[in-house]
């Protein structure tokens, strides 16, 4: 659950605001969610076990500003079998931190689990949640994740998209060229969000974006988009209050997401407007632009102008955040290392022929370790270590605890990646845990291995791991191909710091800074 911060950060007047509140979330924790009275106590002795919780704030105090590490400190001191209850404000959330409890969740009672909470920021910035990440389970939901994965995010049409990924890794490569020709430092961090940028940009609208000149625009769109969905909204913890439209509460929470929401229709309604306007003969149907798709199938799916809005800024976000992220924190990793960086160069240096300028999809199908240092990445650092929060929509029974409906789920696939019980080594960069005999075996991240989920599994595993895969291997193998790396002057390796900051998805606190040397 995105925005989980400190006690700390929580401004005083929020504390004066809610004390009058006491009795009522007091009454309303002993009769309901805790079960003191009827058949409400037999329920309490078979609860998950939770740490002592305080009165209004349940357990936020215990919660720092990197909540997938809070969380899985907590779990090892009070939770059991991998499952542990928490009251976050008003709000019950189940924390998973063990492969076994994941699959009991996103396989077992996948169909009890499949549903999301409801957000007041979300309601507003994608449309009353008519995506596909915040909506939750029913037939719009069904039918939104039918056309994305059948149109958008299918292996066919991900294959159709490998000429836009080529021709924009080759301008990367280019504008890393000219740095290396006067000894320059590269600022990595920048430049792999714009790359990721450039993707969406072309997957959603073709060259609208970036022949407009908005791309700096969208980029601040979505971090406006992310801090609010990942930030710390007062709603998320009492969305009742937020709901009925409590002091200051509704109102300040509300402006804000109406603003981004406001924007974000200013800028998609023109390139919606410019697509529908093309001669119907001239829309891109074949080639993976996403609003031509949108347009050619709007009837067959009965979508509205703001369906189409919402499940193109899914698009857009799941593009950017998650392939600029893995690729930063691989990069990062392995330059880290001399031995990890020697072993991958070589790999693919030997793989690609001679005089071939850039290393394609064909390619990397030889390129064991190139696989396995991405999966070792995504099991260290997972873009978003705690999943969307699931909802329980009934009373569910997991090895002996009784899960209440309306409990929040947070799955911390950040902590299962870690667990020492699966895992040798399991805080160390071992991309050769993942290879035996030269082919990258075993454990995958594809929802069947509960060990490793970057993606999450079950009904809500996200749809788009197929383009973000194979953008961040063509990315990574091509850095690998072209260029040796080195550190700014005074820069030593241990340095690079590999601190995260917690939000929408999870980034490294610093920028990369790195000095290319052309190979070619």
């Amino acid at each position: 659950m995105a925005g989980l911060v400190m006690l700390e950060m929580l401004p005083r007047a929020w504390f004066l605001f809610l004390f009058p509140l006491f009795l009522l979330f007091r009454y309303y924790y002993c009769f309901t969610v805790n079960g003191k009275t009827g058949k409400g106590q037999q329920r309490e002795s078979r609860l998950p076990p939770s740490p002592p919780v305080l009165p209004i704030i349940g357990h936020l105090h215990l919660v720092g500003s990197l909540p997938h590490v809070s969380l899985r400190d907590l779990a090892a001191r009070h939770g059991c079998d991998g499952l542990m209850l928490l009251r976050l404000g008003a709000v019950p959330a189940l924390v998973v931190s063990s492969p076994r409890a994941a699959e009991a969740v996103l396989r077992t009672h996948d169909h009890v689990f499949a549903s999301r909470p409801r957000s007041m920021v979300a309601d507003i910035i994608l449309y009353g949640s008519s995506d596909i990440a915040f909506a939750p389970y029913g037939e719009h939901w069904r039918q939104a994740k039918k056309l994305l994965t059948n149109h958008v995010l299918s292996v066919k049409k991900v294959e159709s998209l490998r000429t836009v990924a080529m021709e924009e890794v080759s301008m990367v490569m280019a504008k890393i060229n000219e740095a290396a020709a006067v000894g320059g430092v590269m600022d990595m961090s920048k430049l792999l969000k714009s790359f990721t940028c450039d993707i969406a940009c072309r997957i959603v609208s073709g060259e609208y974006f970036l022949k407009e000149g908005r791309r700096k625009l969208f980029q601040e769109l979505t971090s406006e988009t992310s801090h609010l969905l990942g930030g710390f909204n007062m709603e998320k913890f009492y969305p009742t209050l937020a709901r009925v439209g409590v002091g200051l509460l509704k109102k300040n929470i509300s402006a804000k997401a109406e603003r981004v929401k406001n924007r974000w229709d200013d800028l998609l309604d023109k390139v919606i407007d410019d697509h529908d306007s093309k001669d119907k003969s001239m829309l891109d149907y074949n080639c993976g632009n996403f609003i031509d798709i949108l347009l050619s199938i709007q009837m067959e799916y009965g979508l509205t102008r703001e369906h189409m809005k919402a499940l193109l800024i899914d698009v857009l976000f799941g593009s950017i955040e998650t392939m600029s992220n893995t690729l930063e924190f691989t990069l990062a990793e392995i330059v880290r290392s001399p031995r990890l960086i020697g072993k991958l160069q070589e790999e693919v240096r030997s793989i690609i022929p001679k005089g071939q300028e850039l290393v394609s999809e064909a390619d990397i199908n030889k390129m064991a370790y190139l696989r396995a240092v991405i999966k070792e990445s995504l099991r260290l650092h997972p873009v978003a270590p705690l999943l969307a929060p699931h909802l329980a929509m009934a009373d569910c029974n997991i090895d002996g605890y009784m899960v209440p409906a309306k409990t929040h789920v947070l799955i911390n696939v950040w902590a299962i990646g870690r667990d020492s019980s699966c895992w040798e080594d399991a805080e160390e960069f071992i991309p050769e845990r993942f290879i035996d005999e030269g082919s990258d075996v075993g454990v995958n991240f594809k929802g069947n291995d509960f060990q490793l989920l970057p993606f999450g599994a079950g009904r809500r595993m996200c749809p788009g791991i197929n383009l973000g895969i194979a953008t961040v291997e063509l990315m990574l193998a091509n850095l690998m191909h072209h260029f040796d790396w080195e550190l700014p002057l005074g820069v030593e390796r241990k340095d690079i710091n590999m601190t995260e900051v917690f939000g929408l998805t999870v980034c490294r606190m610093e920028k990369l800074l790195l000095v290319p040397k052309s190979c070619m």
